[in-house]
């Protein structure tokens, strides 16, 4: 999430210009060996590199070198090419369920993952799934650690039990909008938590959740992370409106190709964190009755197809090419995403009804 609310001002590789910070012994960007004294200070940009502050837990564990097969060392690089190893962090993916999948992966562009995604299904295919994905605001301090305690606080409110109603339809579609609203509070919550009291730019994330529960499908948003429905047979649906100047210009009768590549295409009107305005979520609901893909992703994938019929289209290409199995799917619209240059993190989570 390229949104800025303030910069910092870290060093920048001698050799190509990319961002670095003062403790790597390398750049990540072109690998060439950074000696004490000549880093540059970088001029004011809308990313910081700032190592997270908080551990995060229940990532899979670095492997080997990816370069040589090397052991890689307690300081993150490989023992015997020097190479900077990936973090966990940098790329993990999670299938609760066959149906269900999601891949959360940092992009070309990006020093760090801000990405997050937590998932949840019941084995039964098309019964029950819960994705949540949240898009840390890339300048804010530790927005990499606040969006993934977000996401999963999220998803252990959504789990926590169905939502029954009264016994109607409209009834069950209020009580998982009720959820969705305490999932909401519960990530802002959760991103409080990760981001100091006095930080002079304190953590903040975009929030979009879907549920999928026996047919009926609701999801809510906060900030420019989206939802979709690609029914097989019918037209592509649109879940979410993004929270961004870019949706408000789009409102106004300015195309969206203009809109969405303007100066200010990304900048967010409502987000979770310390000095965000409202955090209820904007919902939809709808009644599933074909079978289909429910999407939910960041903006590091719709940025390169914003529109819901060519990204169904895209989708449902990608799923027949890949056996319909909807991790493979996945990982094949992220590779795709950083194909059309990576320009951003990348979540892309589904669920094959």
């Amino acid at each position: 999430m390229d949104v800025a609310m303030t910069s910092t001002t870290d060093p920048v590789c001698p050799s190509c210009g990319g961002h670095v910070s003062t403790a790597d012994r390398f750049c990540e960007a072109c690998g060439a060996e950074l000696k004490p004294g000549e880093l540059a200070p970088a001029a004011p940009a809308l990313d910081t590199d700032t190592e997270p502050t908080v551990e995060i837990h229940a990532l899979p564990p670095a492997g080997p070198c990816t370069s040589c097969g090397g052991t890689v060392g307690a300081d993150g690089y490989c023992e015997t090419c020097g190479t900077k190893a990936a973090k966990p962090r940098d790329h993990f993916s999670e299938q609760p369920a066959p149906w269900v999948a999601g891949v959360c992966d940092r992009g070309i562009r990006h020093s760090r993952n801000e990405d997050a995604m937590a998932i949840a299904a019941d084995p039964e295919p098309g019964s029950r799934a819960l994705l949540v994905v949240c898009d840390g605001v890339s300048s804010s301090l530790d927005s990499d650690v606040a969006s993934l305690a977000g996401a999963r606080a999220a998803r252990d409110v959504l789990t926590a039990g169905h939502a029954q109603g009264i016994g109607t339809e409209s009834s069950r579609s209020g009580a998982i909008v009720a959820r969705l609203n305490a999932a909401a509070d519960a990530a802002s919550d959760a991103v409080l938590e990760n981001t100091s009291p006095d930080s002079p730019n304190p953590a903040s994330c975009t929030f979009v959740a879907v549920v999928l529960e026996d047919g009926l499908l609701v999801a809510g948003n906060v900030g420019d992370s989206r939802a979709y429905w690609f029914p097989d047979a019918s037209e592509a649906v649109a879940l979410t409106v993004d929270d961004s100047w870019a949706a408000e210009l789009i409102a106004t009768g300015i195309s969206r190709a203009e809109a969405e590549s303007g100066p200010h295409a990304h900048a967010i009107t409502r987000w979770l964190g310390k000095d965000a305005p409202d955090h209820t979520p904007r919902t939809t609901t709808v009644r599933i009755t074909e079978p289909g893909w429910v999407m939910v992703c960041s903006d590091g994938l719709w940025n390169y197809c914003s529109e819901a019929a060519p990204l169904a289209d895209l989708t449902r290409q990608t799923a027949a090419a890949h056996g319909g199995d909807p991790l493979a799917t996945a990982s094949a619209l992220v590779d795709w995403a950083n194909a059309q240059g990576g320009q951003d993190n990348i979540t892309v989570t589904l669920a094959r009804v």
